[in-house]
Protein backbone atom coordinates (compact mmCIF):
# COMPACT_ATOMS: atom_id res chain seq x y z
CA UNK A 1 0.00 0.00 0.00
CA UNK A 2 1.11 3.59 -0.73
CA UNK A 3 1.43 6.05 1.78
CA UNK A 4 -1.41 8.58 1.70
CA UNK A 5 -0.23 10.49 5.02
CA UNK A 6 2.49 12.54 3.82
CA UNK A 7 5.09 14.19 6.46
CA UNK A 8 3.38 17.47 6.44
CA UNK A 9 -0.18 15.54 6.82
CA UNK A 10 1.61 13.81 9.99
CA UNK A 11 3.24 16.97 11.44
CA UNK A 12 -0.66 18.20 11.97
CA UNK A 13 -0.86 15.50 15.22
CA UNK A 14 -0.64 17.00 18.40
CA UNK A 15 -2.69 20.58 16.74
CA UNK A 16 -5.35 21.76 19.17
CA UNK A 17 -8.24 23.99 17.90
CA UNK A 18 -8.23 27.62 20.03
CA UNK A 19 -9.76 26.81 23.57
CA UNK A 20 -13.81 27.07 24.04
CA UNK A 21 -14.62 29.35 27.42
CA UNK A 22 -18.40 28.67 28.12
CA UNK A 23 -20.61 29.47 31.30
CA UNK A 24 -23.65 26.54 31.09
CA UNK A 25 -26.95 28.02 32.11
CA UNK A 26 -29.61 26.65 33.34
CA UNK A 27 -31.53 27.35 30.23
CA UNK A 28 -29.38 25.47 28.12
CA UNK A 29 -29.31 22.46 30.33
CA UNK A 30 -33.70 23.01 30.22
CA UNK A 31 -33.28 23.56 26.29
CA UNK A 32 -31.77 20.44 25.89
CA UNK A 33 -33.06 18.23 27.60
CA UNK A 34 -36.34 18.77 26.18
CA UNK A 35 -35.02 19.23 22.49
CA UNK A 36 -33.81 15.79 23.01
CA UNK A 37 -36.90 14.01 24.86
CA UNK A 38 -35.24 13.45 27.99
CA UNK A 39 -37.52 12.18 31.14
CA UNK A 40 -35.85 12.29 34.02
CA UNK A 41 -36.54 15.71 36.40
CA UNK A 42 -33.03 16.90 36.84
CA UNK A 43 -32.68 17.08 33.01
CA UNK A 44 -35.78 18.70 32.74
CA UNK A 45 -35.13 21.25 35.26
CA UNK A 46 -31.91 22.25 34.04
CA UNK A 47 -29.92 20.92 37.45
CA UNK A 48 -27.32 18.33 35.33
CA UNK A 49 -26.99 17.86 31.83
CA UNK A 50 -27.98 15.16 30.03
CA UNK A 51 -25.51 12.34 27.84
CA UNK A 52 -24.06 14.44 25.02
CA UNK A 53 -24.91 17.78 26.15
CA UNK A 54 -21.69 19.18 25.33
CA UNK A 55 -20.97 17.73 21.93
CA UNK A 56 -22.64 21.11 20.73
CA UNK A 57 -20.16 23.64 22.86
CA UNK A 58 -17.12 22.04 20.99
CA UNK A 59 -18.63 23.75 17.66
CA UNK A 60 -18.24 27.25 16.43
CA UNK A 61 -21.27 29.07 15.74
CA UNK A 62 -20.91 30.54 12.39
CA UNK A 63 -23.72 32.18 9.39
CA UNK A 64 -25.06 30.07 7.61
CA UNK A 65 -23.30 31.27 4.75
CA UNK A 66 -20.05 29.76 5.99
CA UNK A 67 -21.13 26.19 6.03
CA UNK A 68 -20.39 23.53 3.87
CA UNK A 69 -23.66 22.18 2.00
CA UNK A 70 -24.39 19.72 3.94
CA UNK A 71 -24.94 22.31 6.74
CA UNK A 72 -21.82 21.42 8.93
CA UNK A 73 -18.86 24.11 9.69
CA UNK A 74 -15.75 23.15 7.39
CA UNK A 75 -13.47 21.46 10.22
CA UNK A 76 -9.96 23.86 10.61
CA UNK A 77 -8.20 20.92 12.69
CA UNK A 78 -8.43 18.30 10.19
CA UNK A 79 -5.61 18.90 7.46
CA UNK A 80 -6.64 18.22 3.76
CA UNK A 81 -6.70 14.46 3.16
CA UNK A 82 -6.06 12.54 -0.30
CA UNK A 83 -9.16 10.48 0.28
CA UNK A 84 -12.32 13.09 0.57
CA UNK A 85 -15.43 10.85 1.33
CA UNK A 86 -15.53 11.24 5.45
CA UNK A 87 -17.74 8.78 7.20
CA UNK A 88 -18.48 8.77 11.06
CA UNK A 89 -16.14 6.08 12.70
CA UNK A 90 -16.13 5.51 16.73
CA UNK A 91 -17.12 7.57 19.76
CA UNK A 92 -15.97 6.96 23.37
CA UNK A 93 -17.03 9.45 26.32
CA UNK A 94 -15.47 9.38 29.63
CA UNK A 95 -17.28 11.33 32.36
CA UNK A 96 -15.05 12.54 35.27
CA UNK A 97 -17.93 14.44 36.54
CA UNK A 98 -21.63 15.56 35.76
CA UNK A 99 -22.26 19.79 34.05
CA UNK A 100 -24.35 21.08 36.54
CA UNK A 101 -25.79 24.38 35.86
CA UNK A 102 -23.01 27.45 36.45
CA UNK A 103 -20.61 25.58 35.54
CA UNK A 104 -18.04 27.70 33.47
CA UNK A 105 -16.26 25.35 31.20
CA UNK A 106 -13.01 25.33 28.92
CA UNK A 107 -13.44 23.00 25.86
CA UNK A 108 -9.82 22.09 23.95
CA UNK A 109 -10.20 19.62 20.76
CA UNK A 110 -7.08 18.56 19.89
CA UNK A 111 -6.54 15.94 16.76
CA UNK A 112 -4.76 12.83 18.36
CA UNK A 113 -4.03 10.60 15.66
CA UNK A 114 -3.93 9.87 11.65
CA UNK A 115 -3.80 6.76 10.12
CA UNK A 116 -3.83 4.64 7.45
CA UNK A 117 -5.12 0.93 6.97
CA UNK A 118 -6.09 -1.17 4.42
CA UNK A 119 -9.92 -1.93 3.74
CA UNK A 120 -11.61 -4.49 1.25
CA UNK A 121 -12.15 -1.89 -1.31
CA UNK A 122 -9.19 0.12 -1.01
CA UNK A 123 -7.40 2.29 1.58
CA UNK A 124 -8.52 4.03 4.46
CA UNK A 125 -7.24 7.04 6.79
CA UNK A 126 -8.62 6.93 10.45
CA UNK A 127 -8.39 10.84 11.91
CA UNK A 128 -8.82 10.30 15.94
CA UNK A 129 -9.59 13.86 17.70
CA UNK A 130 -10.12 14.21 21.49
CA UNK A 131 -12.19 16.71 22.86
CA UNK A 132 -11.20 17.49 26.65
CA UNK A 133 -13.79 19.89 28.74
CA UNK A 134 -12.46 21.07 31.98
CA UNK A 135 -13.47 23.62 34.48
CA UNK A 136 -11.33 26.88 34.84
CA UNK A 137 -9.78 25.46 37.78
CA UNK A 138 -9.18 22.92 35.80
CA UNK A 139 -11.01 20.40 36.87
CA UNK A 140 -11.79 17.55 34.32
CA UNK A 141 -15.25 16.95 33.44
CA UNK A 142 -14.75 14.83 30.57
CA UNK A 143 -12.48 13.55 27.73
CA UNK A 144 -14.62 12.28 24.45
CA UNK A 145 -12.32 10.27 21.46
CA UNK A 146 -13.95 10.18 18.62
CA UNK A 147 -12.35 8.69 14.84
CA UNK A 148 -14.05 9.64 11.63
CA UNK A 149 -12.72 7.10 8.51
CA UNK A 150 -11.83 9.26 5.00
CA UNK A 151 -11.84 6.68 2.28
Amino acid sequence: MAELLSPEIKACIGQASPSIHVEVTRRDLRKYAVSTGQKAKKYLDGDVAPPLFHFGYAMEILPVDELRKDGIAEDKLIPELPLKRLMAGSSDTVYHRPIYAGDKLVVTRKLKDLYEKEGRTGPLIFVVTEVVVETEAGEPVLNETTSLIAR
